[in-house]
């Protein structure tokens, strides 16, 4: 079991927690027990130490890099800098990168790296020297390389790492021509690509918004149709929890409650996140935000009336201790591994949609998969096509300005003929993404009638499409 009960807490076992799953999901397909092994099993563990000066002192470093699998290649995954890294959870993270990836159809086998650093505390001049050693050790071992292994930001990382990583990468494979798809997540200036930094928030809320779509089951739920006046509870003001609560805001829903490490805070009226974002970042906290309540405790805001509860920070944040108290109708798990199965077990009972992690928080890697198509093609979406669509879409206009006699505004007309830029592109691409894969899941939820969860859906379809890529290449015959 991933979850043991003490007298005094609730233990978590991060990467059992993902086998387990892996095992209710696969009671639902046909395939050998010795194919679903191979899928569930971490194919390649690097843990690795190093020393980095810091100061006059000597500081040995622990770092991890884990390919969970081959099934396509390269294998893809973000790296985090955090004090709570442990093999264990880098396991669990590649392998859940793995289930993500085949939801989503994009042809990378999961991966994850992890630092055991605190970002927060660490000079910045100290960090950028663990990030190269960490990027050479990669190298000397073969754990990187745009047909290899493509990190990613994750938790405590973001452009600057990825473009640290980028160069030293380079320094070491001077004049590979691909050398830019080693790594996602970059700096546009770096050949990054635009929109990527918010492709996780944007897809989060892509997401709901295409789930709350179904009438039945929003009644079921007790919940009206759209995101339309959604009360909304978000947990982590990073880099996913702000711009899927900033973007959310502009399909009509209230964020009622923000929770962050230092506190949380409520207004059942409605919080600006924008201006919460400010106002943490000028005084170093969400407290004391103008016209909001400061709650108890830094978790109480998941406690308070909701209809959509968006934990976006850490795993094992949503247990059987506090599990009970939520009044959201649904949970969507913007982080990865934030419930935990006991609290997972309350919550159904409860009648709770908890749409999975390796589903709703997939917007990150389908943008870092357009990155990569977009480093090995060498041109950036739009510049070939932008210009001869609005050209053909001018004159289409024109035309029927002509044959009808009326006239367009300058506005309206612009907005006819716009065509494509690089932002448009891939937010379209994400969102049809996000659609395409929750019908898929839906339908294996609806269609099976012992499935209890989405959860349980989405790994049954992600186990499904591996078990018939190894099939196609003939390693089970």
């Amino acid at each position: 079991m991933a979850v043991k009960k003490t007298d005094k807490h609730e233990e978590f076992d991060f990467f059992q927690a993902v086998e387990d799953n892996f095992e209710k999901a696969a009671r639902h397909l046909s395939f050998p027990k010795g194919l679903l092994n191979q899928i569930k099993a971490c194919n390649s563990v690097y843990q690795m130490r190093f020393p980095v000066k810091i100061g006059n002192e000597y500081q040995v470093i622990e770092a991890y890099r884990v390919q969970h699998s081959h099934h396509r290649m390269p294998t893809k995954g973000g790296i985090r800098y955090s004090l709570a890294v442990d093999q264990n959870e880098v396991m669990a993270l590649a392998a859940l990168m793995t289930y993500k990836c085949a939801i989503v159809d994009v042809p990378f086998g999961g991966a994850k790296g992890g630092i055991k650093i605190s970002p927060r505390n660490t000079p910045e001049a100290v960090l950028e020297n663990i990030t190269r050693r960490y990027t050479s050790e990669l190298i000397k071992k073969n754990f990187i390389g745009p047909g290899i292994d493509v990190p990613a930001p994750d938790y405590g990382t973001g452009e600057r790492e990825m473009a640290w990583i980028l160069d030293t990468y380079m320094t070491f494979k001077p004049g590979e021509i691909d050398g830019y798809g080693c790594i996602t997540g970059k700096p546009v200036s770096q050949n990054g690509i635009r929109g990527r930094t918010e492709a996780t928030g944007r897809g989060v809320v892509y997401a709901l918004n295409e789930i709350c779509s179904y009438a039945d089951d929003m009644k079921k739920l007790g919940l009206t149709t759209g995101l339309k006046g959604k009360k909304i509870a978000v947990q982590g003001l990073g880099n996913v929890g702000f711009h899927a609560a900033n973007i959310i805001q502009e399909y009509g829903a209230i964020v009622v409650a923000i929770c962050e490490q230092e506190g949380s805070i409520h207004n059942p009226k409605g919080l600006d996140v924008q201006a919460v974002f400010n106002h943490r970042k000028a005084t170093g906290s969400l407290k004391d935000f103008p016209g909001a309540k400061n709650l108890k405790t830094n978790l109480a805001g998941m406690e308070v009336d909701c209809d959509i509860l968006i934990p976006a920070a850490l795993e094992n944040q949503i247990t059987a201790t506090n599990a009970p108290n939520i009044k959201a109708k649904i949970i969507a798990e913007a982080a990865n591994g934030p419930t935990t199965p006991e609290a997972e077990k309350i919550l159904i009972k409860k009648g709770v949609m908890i749409v999975p992690d390796i589903y709703i928080n997939a917007g990150g890697v389908t943008v870092s998969y357009f990155e990569w198509l977009k480093n090995l093609s060498h041109v950036r979406f739009g510049r070939m096509n932008k210009r001869f669509e609005e050209k053909n879409q001018e004159a289409l206009v024109n035309l029927i300005e002509e044959m009808t006699g009326k006239k367009l505004s300058d506005k309206e007309k612009g907005r006819v003929i716009h065509g494509g830029d690089e932002i448009d592109i891939v937010n379209s691409g994400l969102e049809q993404t996000m659609i395409e894969a929750y019908k898929e899941i839906r339908k294996f939820w609806k269609d099976t009638k012992k499935c209890e969860s989405l959860r349980e859906a989405a790994f049954a379809v992600a186990i499904n499409k591996i078990g018939n890529s190894y099939y196609s290449m003939g390693v089970f015959p």
